[in-house]
């Protein structure tokens, strides 16, 4: 989701920029802005990101012919339009990832694994909740590979965002070869394929990681998530930090009972749940299993 929140894009204008602005952008419309994406997405916005949300939602403006934030806030509301709701959440969702990052949270899976019992008929599964354009994911993939040393584990991965563009690319699985220039050489070469020709400079996961993975649009503010309980682990990091305290609850309410007895919750290396310790119980750094 992905994260499904501010993840930087590189796009924002500075503070002050507002002068330049070619189009009309009133600070009732920021605030307009905020509530929309926080009744769409539960993203809260400080008042910090007015610069951000307008060079965000600037293309938007201009693609609807408008002069004015408010017309096209007027016409967004009015119309329902589906396809302009997703575009008006993706514009306001970023996303900052990377392949293993804060690896220690795939030492502690790894072992988790390990000590599981699986089988064929009950594979392990696995909830990336904000998989962004994919690299935590395809990680999640990689550790499973690796803890049964098997390009076949019997583990699944349900890998979701309520950006629809991320999990575009997320699920193509074809990334820039700087994107994996920290992995090992060893994992290199037995999970990604390396472009020629036209695609020297470019990877792809292997097709065998692919078969571990299914990329879903979810919006971590729906009253129910399509997941079956059961699962063996949720990955949901970087994201409550751009959720208010009411939303996060709301969000761990609804995942506590996806999770098996033995199941864990991955959150950011920053998001602390201690609101919700009757939900959940911290087991490790920033890894938290169902209160009993």
């Amino acid at each position: 989701m992905a994260e499904q929140a501010a993840r930087g894009r590189g796009d924002e204008l500075p503070v002050g920029a507002a002068l330049e602005r070619a189009f009309t952008f009133e600070v009732r419309d920021f605030s307009r802005v905020c509530r929309l994406i926080h009744q769409r997405a539960g993203i809260s916005l400080g008042p910090h990101k007015r610069d951000m949300v307008y060079s965000r939602l600037v293309r938007r403006v201009r693609a609807g012919g408008f002069m004015r934030f408010v017309d096209y806030l007027d016409a967004l509301e009015a119309r329902d339009d589906g396809d302009e709701w997703q575009a008006f959440v993706n514009c306001l969702t970023t996303n900052l990832t990377s392949f293993f990052r804060e690896g220690y949270h795939f030492d502690v899976l790894l072992e988790q694994l390990r000590q599981a019992s699986p089988s064929a008929d009950a594979p392990l599964r696995i909830w990336c909740a904000a998989a962004s354009t994919g690299e935590e994911a395809w990680s999640l993939a990689i550790t499973a590979c690796e803890a049964f040393g098997t390009l076949a584990p019997p583990v699944r991965i349900l890998a979701t965002d309520i950006d629809t563009q991320v999990l575009e690319t997320a699920e193509r699985g074809v990334y820039g070869v700087d994107r994996i220039t920290a992995l090992s050489e060893e994992r290199k070469q037995a999970f990604f394929q390396r472009g020629t020709g036209p695609h020297a400079g470019q990877c792809r996961i292997k097709p065998a990681l692919r078969e571990l993975v299914e990329f879903r649009a979810v919006n971590l503010l729906e009253s129910t998530y399509a997941v079956a309980p059961g699962l063996a682990a949720i990955f949901c990091r970087n994201v409550m930090i751009y959720f208010d305290k009411p939303t996060q609850y709301g969000v761990l309410q609804r995942m506590r009972p996806l999770l098996s007895s033995e199941g864990r919750l991955y959150a950011g290396h920053s998001e602390s749940f201690n609101q919700a310790l009757d939900l959940f119980t911290p087991c490790g750094r920033t890894v938290y299993r169902p209160t009993r």
